[in-house]
């Protein structure tokens, strides 16, 4: 979901939120937590918009 603000005249994108919705079991759980706390160093379109956009993001696991 991005969060679009005015900039004068102008539309701009100011943050965007991520949310993954997997079915992973319990024990992979982990893997998952943290191979989202650093794919970003390695996506070519997080690290493009780095410091301009802010992206969070955060996983719900949802029933396997």
């Amino acid at each position: 979901m991005g969060e679009v603000e005015a900039d004068g005249k102008v539309l701009v994108i100011r943050r965007i939120k991520q949310t993954f919705h997997l079915a992973v079991p319990e024990e992979e759980r982990e893997t998952v937590e943290r191979v989202l706390s650093v794919y970003a160093d390695s996506c070519p379109v997080a690290r493009s918009i780095k410091g301009s956009i802010e992206i969070s993001s955060e996983v719900d696991f949802v029933p396997t």
